[in-house]
This record gives C-alpha cells, structure tokens and sequence, in this order.
C-alpha cells in the first residue's frame, strides 16, 4: 500500500463574471467568496472601465488577496474573477488567473476551468511560429490563439479556437466592453448565466446586469437570478445590444460528458446543477448505499463535510440515528506547521476530531464521499476504534476511483490510486473496517436522476470521452522547458489494454 497521505481529490477552478453593474469588481469578489472551494492557490479580479483593463491578483485566498482598498483601484462596469487550484502548471504567482494581454486586437482577459489535453502540442506548434509564453499553464494558449489576426468579431474567432483545443474548458473572457462565457462541447465543467437588476437610470429606467459563474451559490450570494446553464459548446457575448448565444456544435451529434464528481464532491451542496440540487443528489446516492450495501449498526456518521448529505441519507433510509461524531476545524489554512513526532496522525486529526462519547460501544457506520489512496481512511477507523467503537463499517458515495482524470482534477496517477490495484476486501482489511461498500456505477448515476450518457465518469471506467495522452501531466509545461519526457502509462483502455494516444 501506498505510505503517502490519502490526499482528497484536488479542487480545480472557479470562474465569476459580471457586465452593466457599476460595482462589478466588488460583486466579483462576494461571487469568488461563494467559489472559494472549488480554489485556494490563487485568486485574481479583472475589471474594465471600457478603456482600460486593470488586474490584482495573488497566491492565497480571497479574503487574503483583496481588501477594500484594492477593489477601489478596480473601477468599471465589467469584471471576471477566477480563484485557482493548479491543474496544469505549478502553483505561482505567474500562473494566476485571470491572465491578460494588449495585442492587435484589443485588451484581452481570461479565466479558464479545466485542462487542455492537447496543450503541450498547441504549445510547440505556436513556439514554432514565434509566440512567446509568459506562464506555464495551459490557458495562455487560448489567449494566443484568440489574439491571432482573423475575424473581428470575438465569438467567431473563438468558434476557431474551439476547433484546436481538445478537453475541458469553461471560459470567462472579457474585453474593454465585452463579457463572452464558453463551454466546450463536451460540457465536462459547469457555468451558469444569471442576471440581476441594476440602479435607476437617470430617466428613471432600471437596467440588467449579467452573470456568469461556475455554480448558482454566487448568484444565490449577490441575489442574482439564475438563468440557465450554458449548454455544450455554446459562446455566449454579452455587452451593450444584450446576450447572444452561438453554439456550432448545437446540431451536431457531439456527446455530452459532464463530469459527476461535481454531485458527489466538488460543487457546493446549495449550488444546482444541470436543474438538480447538489445536496438532494447527495442524499439520494446515501440512500442508494443503504439499498445497496445494507448493515446492522447504531449510528450513522459523516466525514464531513462532502460526507454529510450522503450520511444523512443513508440514515434515513436505513433508519439508523444519524450523528456529527466528527468535527471539522474550518481554520485549517493551506499550509501549517507540521511536526514529525511531537503528534501522533498530526495531518489527519488536525481536520478532524472526534466525541469519543458518540462513539463509544456502538456499531458505526462511516459514509465518505471517496477513498483515494487510503491511508486517511485507514486513520479514521483507527480514531474510531480508539474511541471504544465495537463495529466499524464504511460506505462510499462513489464507485471506486480506478483512473486518473486529464481533464481538470488532479488526481493520483494509476499506480497510486488504490482501487486500481486491490480488490475490494484488500482495500477493508487495509483501512481496517469490519466492512466495506462503494454505491454502484448505476446506483450513482441513478440518483443524479439524469440519463447516463450526459456524464463523464471516465476515473470509474477508464472511458475517456476526447483523446488523452502524455500531456495529462499538471507540469508538462515545465517538463518540455527542462527537456524531460512525461510518462503515459496510466492512460491505458481497460478493454483494448491500448494506451490511449
């Protein structure tokens, strides 16, 4: 078994935007508050008067980055705000987003969700041709690409853009008077549009700002009005004439692949998505565990927080009490100081704390969202077991993860993920549960209530939906700059056992 730290899977990325609101940058702010989850390496506003573009941003968190002062200093009517967690290239200050440029065809800003499979290519092809990169992520490719002499309008040259770029993206973009969200085809990251209405005019009329955000609870926080989802491959340009909607791929037959973990794990339990309400999804795959994996026990408990909703449903349909047993410490930063051997689990109970008198005696069922690499659950039980607990059994409100994402998730490499390489009850006597069940693939999908070929679940199945290969590395910028090689070997077709090149 892997001796690492059973890390969760990583956050990726936040997006926020707004257009006609005379204090955009402000509200672009509360909108990366709401987002802070889904980012903590970075956060970054860009706002525009209509002639300048003005940017701040930083490494931490939101509350960190920015104060009063600094939204002062970003005047205007338009804004776009990205909070980050690096998927491709290293966490720096370089890296963060939203990255902007000044070139031939105006002011250009971008904040991007999700990962470029392609990217290490498009990178060689335009280095060839002279471009030269200032970050090592991947979204600075989409910015050379749309700053290309072509088509004056922004949507059609994007339309290009979409054309060369393969995997997950959603996009805010804006310019000096123009705010344009993109999903790619596939629809693997969320972002909603909402609107909300704006001071009285001097003629007494009331306007409309619009908004564009990766999840509804930055809408629901500035009382914003969603709208609907963008739907895949759709452009959407809002400035001075209102919204227009492009899509080139509406009519085609491109399969959607909205990525699940975003029910089971990502996104915010108040956040709705694709018409469902995170937190009842989650509900619901708790009960599908206890039809599927049933137990006689006395109390139910969550690890918390991603854990709580599906806890809460397997409880009531088990009808087994339901108990916060485990407290989280909130105040956890990114880093802290970590002793070697002055706290015994220091990393583990630092986030989590037990009431050894919840516990004590009984039969404890322990509902998680996911177990990566195993070693955090293994000392979950061990906490528990310490705490007097007679039975112990965990239940998982995922399938188990069997393959690495390449499309915005950083998650463990194949060798690393512990469902790739044990079977089931090698995985139980590891952590140390008298018992142990992951909901089903169907049983999953099942309680989103939405139809299976809507969603990606590739780390489940190996299915990857686009072309995957060496550029899955978070640093093969930084690799191709050293001259070294990324390895493939974890993209592997569980059927053919072809690598997926």
């Amino acid at each position: 078994m892997h001796p690492q730290d059973d890390t969760r899977p990583r956050h990726y990325c936040g997006l926020f935007g707004i257009y006609g609101h005379s204090n955009a940058a402000e509200l672009t702010y509360y909108g990366l508050y709401a987002l802070q989850h889904r980012g903590q390496e970075s956060a970054g506003i860009t706002a525009s008067d209509g002639i300048d573009l003005r940017t701040h941003k930083g490494m931490g968190l939101v509350g960190q980055v920015f104060d009063k002062n600094i939204l002062r200093s970003l005047p205007g009517h338009l804004a776009i705000g990205h909070v980050r967690y690096s998927t491709t290239g290293s966490s720096h200050i370089k890296n963060a987003q939203p990255l902007v440029v000044d070139c031939a065809r105006g002011q250009i800003a971008i904040g991007h969700n999700g990962n470029l499979t392609n990217a290490a290519r498009l990178r060689a092809e335009l280095e060839a041709q002279g471009s030269i990169f200032q970050t090592s992520c991947d979204s600075e490719i989409i910015l050379h690409l749309l700053a290309r002499p072509g088509k004056d309008d922004r949507a059609h040259s994007l339309e290009a853009v979409m054309q060369h770029i393969q995997g997950a993206y959603s996009l805010v973009i804006m310019g000096e008077n123009e705010l344009i969200g993109v999903r790619d085809p596939f629809g693997f990251r969320p972002l909603t549009l909402g609107k909300l209405p704006t001071r009285l005019d001097e003629d007494g009329v009331e306007g409309t700002a619009y908004v564009l955000a990766s999840e509804t609870c930055a809408l629901d926080l500035i009382h914003a009005e969603r709208i609907r989802d963008l739907e895949p491959g759709e452009i959407i340009v809002i400035n001075k004439d209102g919204v227009r909607s492009i899509n080139p791929w509406k009519d085609t037959q491109q399969p959607h692949a909205f990525c699940i973990f975003e029910f089971v794990y990502f996104a915010r339990p108040d956040s709705d998505m694709a018409g469902r309400n995170v937190a009842e999804v989650r509900k619901e795959l708790g009960r599908q565990l206890a039809r599927e994996h049933p137990v006689a026990a006395d109390i139910v408990i969550p690890v918390p927080d991603s854990g709580n909703y599906a806890a809460e449903g397997f409880a009531e349909q088990s009808r087994i009490p339901y108990a916060n047993a485990f407290v989280r410490n909130h105040y956890v930063g990114r880093t802290f100081l970590q002793p070697s051997q002055l706290i015994r689990d220091f990393g583990v109970r630092v986030k989590l704390n037990l009431i050894d008198e919840m516990v004590r005696g009984k039969r404890v069922v322990v509902v998680d969202d996911s177990i990566v690499r195993g070693t955090t659950a293994q000392a979950r039980v061990t906490t528990l077991r310490e705490a007097g607990a007679k039975e112990v059994h965990m239940r998982v409100s995922c399938p188990p993860h069997m393959w690495p994402c390449p499309y915005g998730i950083d998650f463990p490499t194949r060798q690393e993920l512990m469902a790739a390489n044990h079977s089931l009850d090698e995985i139980r006597k590891y952590v140390g549960a008298d018992s142990l069940g992951y909901v089903s693939l169907a049983g999953m999908i099942g309680a989103t209530g939405i139809p299976a070929g809507e969603f990606c679940c590739a780390c489940y199945t190996g299915q990857y939906p686009s072309p995957v290969g060496a550029d899955l590395d978070k640093f093969i910028m930084e690799q191709r700059r050293r001259g070294s090689r990324s390895t493939v070997g974890d993209l592997v077709h569980p059927d053919t056992q072809q690598r997926l090149l």
